[in-house]
């Protein structure tokens, strides 16, 4: 019997070997297998964060170009008070000096902040204008043209605060 044994001996051996190099291929597949999964949920993550990132910045960009919004609002109408304070034909030259001084220094900060004035020299846009009124056209004043400015319209960089008020010749 013991050269039997060690007849078997080798070739057991052999298999053990042989099942050994299975499990370890077996092993290393599904590492690879689990590093693959691994790798994929961490580019996943990275992704996001970067997504996280760039839209908080762009948050942030939009909310300090816009920050003087409010601001704005509440300042446009004490504007059109100082300039029908200026419609006034029996004003003192004093004081109409002084308040065009306060309507000049008004509007210059507001143009720091990006508001600007919306032009009415052009035809009647509904983004930009509202049409209180309409008039019929004429030679002078074409369809589709604004007739008269009725409250003037401001905008922030390109977003519109208040529509300028108008009167439109159809």
């Amino acid at each position: 019997m013991s050269e039997e044994e060690n007849v078997d001996s080798p070739e057991i051996e052999e298999v053990i070997e042989d099942v050994e190099e299975i499990i370890e291929v077996d092993e290393i597949a599904e590492l690879t297998t689990k590093v693959g999964e691994l790798e994929n949920k961490y580019l996943k993550a990275h992704a996001e964060a970067q997504n996280v990132t760039r839209r908080a910045n762009e948050e942030r960009q939009t909310l300090i170009k816009y920050r003087s919004q409010d601001l704005a609002k509440k300042i446009l109408p004490a504007l059109d008070n100082i300039e029908r304070a200026l419609a006034i034909p029996e004003m003192d030259d004093s004081v109409r000096k002084g308040i065009e001084m306060v309507q000049e220094s008004l509007v210059n900060s507001l143009k720091d902040e990006g508001v600007t004035e919306i032009a009415t020299d052009q035809v009647f846009d509904p983004n930009l204008h509202m049409a209180v009124q309409t008039v019929e056209a004429s030679e002078e004043q074409p369809a589709e043209s604004i007739a008269q400015v009725l409250q003037k319209g401001y905008a922030l960089h390109e977003r519109v605060l208040r529509p300028a008020m108008v009167v439109v010749a159809q």
